[in-house]
């Protein structure tokens, strides 16, 4: 079977790439999106969408952006990059620098990482530092670094990273012929938000389609500094990857909340949780804890009456649940051990009856 086309040459008209930009690939984009009948049942809403970012090459969205910052900084004449990170943009980051032969160093906040991410950037061989602090306090390390010639950043804050991720959106337009009525994501640094919003913006422009979607973000309730207008200098969630209290984009992800009409909400950890459980069970889609936040915020809403006019749907489910194996063996009904024997293999499925 022949490779996918590269995320840079099918977007290459819509990228800042150029003819020397390198085709870095390990086989990006192109995730499926997944209807939810179930979702639709509940919510009233004719037709939910599942955008499951979980099948790009690192488990996560964040290789859409990641592939488009190495490779220009291949371009550019880089030979290292560093990032923080509470997971997803180290894993993905040590994936292309190992695919692309550059060193990478990341920086993560110590003892708040899902033990899936971690091994990844691990494995990949990045220089991994685990800093006593928060993410916050990493991603201000990691700056400095950069400014100081130790390696090009590929934080969100890189420019590149935001363009490579609006082609998710590109993307949504194409399978369903225009933009969605709504798009539910969840928020922690915000860059995804913000990409989003420029994809929708541009796909608009040049004819993919015919509107612009409201975009409805969520944050968790204890890592909630958009919601709340302020910093938070201790967020704690079961999310992982949104427990950020200073996110990066929080400007820009404003500026597309508030241009889209939309709105950016938080969720508790319960309702996560809950979602999260529900669309393995549900749906037969296993996203890890922070994806399930755009789907809490969906359910909440339709709870509340604000789903007003949306008669179409998409939820982003940004990565794997396989990113973080301690939540799911603690959500997940153990294996029942049994002697090898028939009746007692039978009693087990049956649930002891």
């Amino acid at each position: 079977m022949l490779a996918r086309v590269s995320l840079i040459d099918r977007y290459a008209a819509r990228l800042p790439v150029t003819a020397r930009t390198p085709r870095l690939t390990l086989g990006e984009g192109s995730t499926p999106l997944v209807r939810s009948p179930r979702l639709e049942a509940e919510t009233g809403v004719r037709e939910v969408w599942l955008k499951v970012e979980g099948m790009n090459p690192t488990g996560s969205f964040k290789d859409r952006g990641m592939v488009v910052a190495v490779a220009k900084a291949l371009e550019e004449g880089a030979s290292s990059v560093l990032c923080a990170s509470t997971g997803n943009t180290a894993a993905s980051a040590a994936a292309y620098a190992a695919r692309a032969g550059v060193r990478c160093a990341v920086i993560l906040p110590a003892g708040n990482v899902a033990l899936g991410k971690l091994i990844q950037a691990m494995v990949f061989g990045a220089r991994v530092v685990a800093v006593r602090g928060s993410f916050d306090d990493a991603l201000a390390l990691a700056r400095r670094l950069a400014d100081e010639g130790e390696g090009t950043l590929v934080n969100s804050v890189n420019p590149y990273r935001i363009e490579g991720q609006k082609t998710a959106a590109f993307e949504v337009c194409e399978d369903l012929g225009d933009a969605p009525d709504a798009l539910f994501i969840p928020v922690g640094n915000a860059g995804n938000i913000t990409a989003y919003w420029r994809g929708f913006v541009e796909a608009a422009s040049w004819g993919l389609a015919g509107r612009r979607p409201r975009l409805y973000g969520f944050q968790a309730e204890g890592a909630a500094p958009i919601v709340r207008g302020e910093p938070v200098p201790e967020p704690r969630t079961v999310a992982t990857a949104i427990r950020i209290g200073n996110p990066a984009s929080w400007a820009a992800a404003v500026a597309a909340r508030d241009a889209s009409g939309g709105a950016i909400e938080a969720v508790t950890d319960d309702e996560i949780l809950d979602a999260y459980g529900y669309l393995a069970r549900c749906e037969g889609v296993f996203c890890e804890p922070a994806s399930a936040a755009a789907v809490a915020g969906l359910r909440r809403r339709a709870k509340d009456g604000g789903l007003a006019g949306i008669e179409r749907a998409v939820c982003v489910l940004t990565g794997s649940g396989l990113k973080d194996p301690d939540t799911a063996t603690r959500s997940a009904s153990p294996p029942i051990e049994v002697d090898a024997e028939l009746d007692a293999v039978r009693r087990a499925i049956r649930g002891g009856a």
